[in-house]
């Protein structure tokens, strides 16, 4: 799909199922969640076990549900961004800090995970970068993210502020909400 750097980058479909289960095996604090806990709704995510997660993560992508990108170094898979259409996130649509701000059609970026040994690297932005050339390819009008603050406490694997608005992502954040929200548009 695309390269930056020492990284290459590619969605996760049934091509590249088995290099997500091999990004998934050497990470264990993905693999618990599956990048399912905005995917399922609350008490079905409580419900799950961590095999049923896994196990619905693969049935998406072999139905051709979009789910991600994974980041490569060299034939490695290294690093992981959640996109996909927000409508897909059941647990997001129901989030109220997080409601949808108008009826706009966008795809979320709501997870990156970069493995122990690629930190440091710019490898977030690249993810970034490449989830929204993704999603724009699969016909998006627009992309949102929900970056946290450095250093918070929750949700810090959703991205910093920072991240986004180096990949042209600006604040569409409502008045009176606690929880940021950026958008990025594309023209048609």
């Amino acid at each position: 799909m695309s390269s930056s750097g020492r990284f290459r980058f590619q969605p996760v479909t049934r091509a590249t199922l088995d290099d997500l289960e091999t990004f998934s095996l050497a990470n264990g604090k993905f693999r618990y969640c599956s990048c399912m806990r905005w995917r399922l709704t609350s008490s079905n995510f409580k419900r799950s076990t961590k095999d049923d997660r896994i196990a619905e993560l693969q049935r998406r992508v072999r139905a051709g549900v979009p789910v991600g990108v994974l980041a490569y170094a060299e034939a490695k898979p290294v690093g992981w961004c959640s996109v996909a259409p927000r409508e897909s996130y059941a647990a997001l649509e129901r989030y109220r800090a997080l409601a949808r701000i108008d009826e706009t059609p966008v795809w979320s970026v709501v997870c990156f995970f970069v493995d122990s040994d690629a930190r440091r690297a710019g490898l977030t932005s690249g993810l970034l970068r490449a989830a929204t050339e993704y999603a724009k390819s699969m016909g998006a009008r627009s992309v949102e993210g929900y970056p946290i603050e450095p250093g918070a406490r929750l949700y810090t694997y959703m991205g910093s502020p920072e991240a986004f608005a180096r990949n042209g992502y600006k604040d569409v954040t409502p008045p009176g909400r606690d929880r940021l929200v950026v958008r990025r548009n594309f023209r048609r």
